[in-house]
């Protein structure tokens, strides 16, 4: 079992019903689309901690259905029909099509970039883009992850959690900083979340990459539950500074609030 998984959950009769080799299939293809480059048999050997042999058979099948290609020889990289799912999926969010003509909206009345993301597990994960007409385009694109502990959009949508379960998806050993301002201990990324969710959204200067900025907020659903959240982000050079607590600030909020009012 993934070592994210919640032992809690398992089916009573786990050990006879789990599947290790569509297991290990499925941590191939996560591991190689994690790298963000193209790996040979002997790296994503490494990471299963499996022999060479039954790593290449796992990728050729994996290639033989199209979920891998050799982008190089004997180095893989996903394969098209792995968009095939994950377009499958993003179509069936029922957010995204809310979203999208409200961000459309944000970013014509902004002239920046906006994002929709989620939370999955440690990652803030990427639903929607909606680039800029002005030139400054974004370098975040649907199915885009960062790490949460080190992402504005992400402190909002770690909000609620229990301090027991933010230790948990963040052990002491997890924190890599991205910037000066990223959190790098558990006590610093429970009070950077608590400040968050009291202000209702994150105003941030720098915060994942120099002389970048970004104002965000949260998407709750009909029972107050922060479900996903939206911003405008990019360079600092997309931004009138002088406004970004002012008419940028206003116009994320008032279009997080709408967003969510349409959820339910």
């Amino acid at each position: 079992m993934d070592d994210a998984a919640d032992a809690e959950t398992q089916h009573k009769n786990h050990a006879v019903y789990f599947v290790p080799g569509l297991h290990r299939g499925l941590r191939v293809l996560e591991i190689v689309a994690s790298a963000r480059r193209p790996l040979g048999i002997s790296e994503i050997a490494v990471e299963l901690g499996l022999t060479r042999s039954s790593v290449f058979r796992l990728v050729y099948t994996l290639r033989h259905m199209g979920f891998l290609e050799e982008e190089q020889p004997k180095q893989f990289t996903l394969g098209p029909r792995v968009l095939n799912i994950g377009f499958a999926f993003l179509a069936s969010k029922d957010i995204i099509e809310i979203a999208r003509p409200e961000l459309e909206a944000l970013r014509d009345e902004t002239q920046v970039s906006a994002h929709l993301a989620i939370r999955d597990e440690r990652d803030v994960l990427y639903l929607s883009c909606v680039q800029t007409r002005s030139g400054f385009l974004s370098n975040m694109n649907v199915g885009s992850r960062v790490p949460a502990y080190a992402s504005p959009m992400g402190w909002l949508l770690l909000a609620g959690l229990p301090r027991d379960e933010l230790e948990e998806l963040f052990p002491k050993d997890s924190f890599a900083p991205l910037t000066a301002q990223t959190p790098t201990s558990s006590d610093a990324l429970v009070a950077t979340v608590e400040a968050a969710a009291r202000r209702g959204h994150v105003v941030s200067r720098g915060a994942m990459e120099a002389a970048g900025s970004s104002i965000s907020a949260p998407i709750r659903n009909r029972r107050g539950e922060v479900v996903a959240a939206i911003d405008i982000s990019g360079p600092d050079s997309a931004f009138d500074l002088d406004q970004i607590e002012g008419r940028y600030l206003a116009a994320v909020v008032a279009t997080a609030k709408r967003i969510s009012e349409r959820l339910g």
